[in-house]
């Protein structure tokens, strides 16, 4: 019999995986001899807190390929298709989400390998249940320009879809341009358009704030500087 595929999800920050994770995925994660994994050195890091019994060194950790092929993943998947589980493990947050892993589930499907998502922390849903937006009609968008004439363009694109399809948008930015985003929000959107932004999820430092495009236009927003965070916005 084939082995199973554990989607595992990682930690999106340093904290306690007893804080964020539930038991049953510590100790499936735990039990894992074999990972296929977006980063290694993340991915050591995290099995690491999870004290599991073996040492690290005695795993056997693969890294995802930017672009498998599908001798590539067949080749991944070859110890799961002998009975050996193994773990998928993004860098942060769940496993196909937003990050690498949707070709190798595909592939586990094609090749008769049971897949078994187990709960853990996702920003995407821990923001938008957070937004009291649009939980019914919603859309993730990834990353928007990094130029400034591009992000803005961008964002009055998603806040003519969101009126016109009444659903709240979700897109991400890099920690260090967050400054950024937000002094493009305040320009580009309609004073009215509420945006959310959901930083340090699950941290000690988490905060979510809820307000206008006119509020980001002439708030302090210093504090976004350098700190993970997801945006939400809905006109």
């Amino acid at each position: 019999m084939p082995g199973a595929l554990y989607l595992v999800p990682n930690l999106l920050g340093v904290v306690p995986p007893a804080d964020v994770l539930p038991a049953r995925t510590i100790a499936v994660a735990r039990g894992l001899t074999h990972w296929l994994v977006e980063t290694p050195k993340p991915a050591r890091a995290f099995l690491k807190s999870l004290d599991p019994p073996q040492p690290i060194a005695a795993l056997d950790i693969k890294a995802l390929p930017v672009a498998p092929d599908a001798a590539a993943l067949a080749a991944l998947l070859a110890p799961a298709r002998s009975g050996a589980d193994v773990g998928l493990l993004s860098d942060a947050g769940c496993p196909g989400i937003a990050d690498p892993g949707a070709p190798l589930v595909a592939a586990a499907h094609d090749a008769g390998v049971r897949v078994v998502p187990l709960v853990g922390p996702s920003s995407i849903v821990l923001a938008l249940m957070a937004s009291g937006m649009n939980g019914q009609r919603f859309a993730f968008h990834g990353y928007l320009p990094a130029d400034a004439g591009g992000r803005a363009d961008a964002l009055q694109r998603l806040e003519a879809e969101s009126r016109a399809l009444e659903r709240a948008q979700i897109f991400i930015e890099t920690p260090y341009r967050n400054v950024a985003m937000l002094r493009t929000i305040g320009e580009a959107l309609r004073p009215g358009t509420h945006v959310v932004v959901a930083a340090d999820l699950t941290l000690p430092t988490e905060s979510i704030e809820r307000a206008t495009a006119a509020h980001w236009r002439r708030a302090d927003t210093a504090r976004y500087a350098k700190r993970p965070a997801m945006f939400i916005l809905e006109a």
